[in-house]
């Protein structure tokens, strides 16, 4: 019998039915089409990893946009629904919930809980931390870490965003090396995340793993130096902004929940 995860489609469907309004802003016919589309295709592919792979790929071009969450610490938080631009965070949350929709009425929900913490639209339950998103995102259900040799606990009090006061935190980090010579324990559709160099900031940027058919690294992101999503070989990513440790998360297949 199948195993119910926090993310499940009944799950999906319930929130769905008592969740708060939805907030469309931006070109909503356009965007709604859009991951319509993108939905109905990726819906017919057997895995989760390849349905990340086929939607990331997709939006490849799509214009670099920060700031289009709505919402701060005096400001009531809408939830902001939109595929026509992304930063790094905004484009993994959409692909992420885009491949895990079985139907298009899910997307905006999973998105939601991706979002924030039990799904609940509030600026102070909004993961603006990147280890915050991981840590709730993995207590949902909806990632796991990835393992790797030579990886350490990082312990860190974030205070980067003022207006949130201080925030301890801790995540498993790798070393770039240990990255970069365990490829092959990697996957298309892990969500890597950079470690900043900083002391009051857990990491710098996100994006998607591509391991391509020569078992090469690449990166698939929402690039602001770029001005749009691109994807970048990792180790020259790596290597251009003297990163020396990431972290790595693998969306959970639903599929895979199943008891034998």
């Amino acid at each position: 019998m199948a195993f119910e995860s926090s993310i499940s489609r009944r799950h999906v469907l319930n929130l769905f039915a008592g969740g708060a309004a939805l907030t469309l802003v931006g070109p909503a016919r356009a965007g709604e089409a859009r991951i319509v589309s993108l939905i109905a295709v990726a819906q017919k592919l057997p895995t989760l990893r390849q349905r990340i792979d086929f939607i990331s790929n997709a939006l490849v071009g799509s214009p670099y946009r920060g700031d289009t969450l709505i919402g701060g610490p005096h400001r009531p938080e809408q939830f902001v629904v939109r595929d026509d631009c992304f930063d790094c965070m905004t484009y993994c949350e959409t692909v992420l919930a885009a491949a895990l929709a079985h139907m298009p009425e899910e997307y905006a929900v999973i998105l939601r809980q991706i979002r924030y913490r039990d799904g609940a639209v509030a600026w102070r339950a909004r993961n603006h931390y990147f280890s915050e998103w991981s840590a709730n995102n993995c207590a949902a259900g909806i990632c796991d870490p990835v393992t790797l040799p030579g990886g350490e606990t990082i312990a860190r009090t974030l205070t980067e965003m003022r207006a949130l006061g201080p925030m301890r935190t801790s995540f498993t980090a790798v070393p770039r090396a240990s990255v970069l010579a365990n490829k092959a324990l990697l996957a298309t559709g892990d969500i890597i995340a950079f470690v900043s160099p900083r002391s009051d900031l857990d990491v710098f940027h996100v994006g998607f793993v591509v391991v391509d058919r020569d078992g090469a690294l690449w990166l698939r992101h929402a690039a602001r130096s770029k001005g749009h999503v691109v994807e970048t070989p990792l180790a020259r990513f790596i290597a251009r902004y003297r990163v020396q440790a990431v972290a790595l998360w693998r969306p959970r297949d639903p599929a895979d929940d199943v008891i034998v």
